[in-house]
C-alpha cells in the first residue's frame, strides 16, 4: 500500500512538471508565440517563476526538468516555461531577440510581458511577484528584459548570460537582480567572447555588474558583503537605492544551472 502511495504521489508530480498549460497538454497559445505552465496545489494568488530556455532549448523541456521545477511548486510557485521563437538565421534553433541593431521577428521583450499577464490572467496568479530567470542566451534575454523594463517583474535572475557588446552604458532604472556564472564558463566566459569570426561578441559579465552597479546607485565599486558557502561565492551590493537588490553568484562549475540554484533563488526573493 505505501509503494501505490509513493507511487502515485510521484506520478502527480510527474503530470504536474509534464504539462503542456496546466491540465490541458496543449501549450498556453498567444497570438505569437507559446508558453507551458506547471500550477502549485495552491494556485489562486500564487507568485511565478518565468523561466527562459539556452538557444536550442524548449519551454517544455523547462517545465519537465522535475529537479528544478518541483523545488518552486513545493515553495507556492507556478513556474512557466516559455517558448523562444525559432530562428532560421541560427544554428541553434530556438531562442531569443534581443541583440542590439539586428533584424528580429517577434519583439521578445514585449512577448514574455504578454506571457506573465497572460498566465496571471488565466490562471488567478499575482502579476506583482512574479520573477525572471533565464539560463545562457535565455539569461542574456533576461538581462535585457531588465535593463530596457526594469518593472517589468518583480525581480530578475540570470544564469550564465549576460549583455552582449557593445554593453548597454545605462538602463532604463534600478533593479532586483541576481546574477550566476560559472567559474570555469568556456561557453559563456566571464570575460566574454568572440563569435561568428569575430561579427558577435558575448560580453564581460564584470562589466555588466558595473551597469547593474551604476542604475542602482550602488555607492561603492567593491561589495559590501560576501557569503562563502560549499556551492557558492557570493558577491553582495547593500550601499544601493532603497528598494534594489544586486548580487553576484559565482560557482566552480562550468556552463550549467548549478546545484542548488532553486533554492538560492527562492530564499533570494523570498528576503527581498
Amino acid at each position: 500500500m505505501q509503494r501505490l502511495i509513493g507511487f502515485l504521489a510521484a506520478m502527480t508530480i510527474a503530470d504536474a512538471a509534464n504539462a503542456g498549460c496546466a491540465n490541458d497538454p496543449d501549450p498556453c497559445a498567444l497570438d505569437n508565440g507559446t508558453y507551458h505552465i506547471a500550477l502549485p496545489d495552491e494556485a489562486k494568488d500564487a507568485p511565478a517563476l518565468i523561466w527562459l530556455h539556452g538557444a536550442g532549448g524548449s519551454g517544455v523541456g523547462a517545465v519537465r526538468n522535475n529537479g528544478m521545477v518541483d523545488q518552486f511548486l513545493d515553495r507556492g510557485y507556478a513556474f512557466i516555461g516559455v517558448d523562444g521563437h525559432e530562428r532560421p538565421e541560427s544554428r541553434f534553433g530556438a531562442g531569443w531577440y534581443f541583440y542590439p541593431d539586428r533584424p528580429q521577428n517577434r519583439d521578445d521583450i514585449a512577448f514574455i510581458a504578454a506571457v506573465a499577464d497572460d498566465a496571471a490572467a488565466r490562471f488567478d496568479l499575482d502579476r506583482s511577484r512574479m520573477v525572471l530567470a533565464g539560463f545562457s542566451i535565455g539569461g542574456s534575454m533576461t538581462s535585457y528584459l531588465a535593463c530596457a523594463t526594469p518593472d517589468a517583474f518583480m525581480a530578475y535572475a540570470p544564469v550564465g548570460g549576460s549583455f552582449w557588446k557593445p554593453e548597454p552604458t545605462d538602463c532604463n532604472g534600478p533593479v532586483r537582480l541576481l546574477h550566476t556564472h560559472g567559474w570555469r564558463d568556456q561557453t559563456v566566459p566571464l570575460e566574454g567572447r568572440p563569435l561568428g569570426g569575430g561579427r558577435i561578441y558575448q560580453g564581460d559579465v564584470w562589466q555588466a555588474m558595473q551597469v547593474w552597479r551604476a542604475e542602482n546607485g550602488c555607492d561603492q565599486l567593491r561589495p559590501d558583503d560576501f557569503e562563502i558557502t560549499d556551492d557558492y561565492w557570493r558577491r553582495i551590493w547593500q550601499d544601493c537605492q532603497p528598494g534594489t537588490a544586486l548580487e553576484f553568484a559565482l560557482h566552480p562549475g562550468g556552463h550549467g544551472i548549478p546545484r542548488g540554484w532553486s533554492a538560492m533563488v527562492l530564499d533570494w526573493v523570498g528576503g527581498l
